[in-house]
């Protein structure tokens, strides 16, 4: 569906698209037992600040969860994005919370 971030698996990532179908960004990610590596987000210069990383971001952390898997955010700007999204970080991996401030 437009304007929702959906899985591709084929292609190891998530993407959101808009009506027309085009591409306006995507997320790389890599499976890490019982979390996900988020390893890349990549928006195009023609679709910067219009917030799509953030939603890239919130969606692919979402669709994450609803598989009952945690994150691993490695990529920078998924990474900054959850810092400044502190109700976020629960559902980042154990081990990783510690890195985003989270106590326990």
């Amino acid at each position: 569906m437009a304007n929702e971030v959906t899985k591709v698996p084929e292609q190891s990532r998530y993407e959101l698209r808009d009506e027309a179908g085009e591409l306006l960004g995507f997320i790389a990610y890599l499976p890490a037992g019982d979390s996900v590596i988020i390893a890349h987000t990549e928006v195009p210069p023609e679709h910067g600040g219009e917030g799509v990383g953030g939603r890239l971001v919130r969606g692919a952390l979402a669709a994450i969860a609803d598989e009952g898997k945690t994150v691993i955010a490695l990529c920078p700007f998924a990474a900054a994005y959850v810092q400044r999204h502190p109700e976020l970080v629960e559902l980042l991996a154990p081990s990783e919370r510690k890195r985003f401030g989270a106590v326990g």
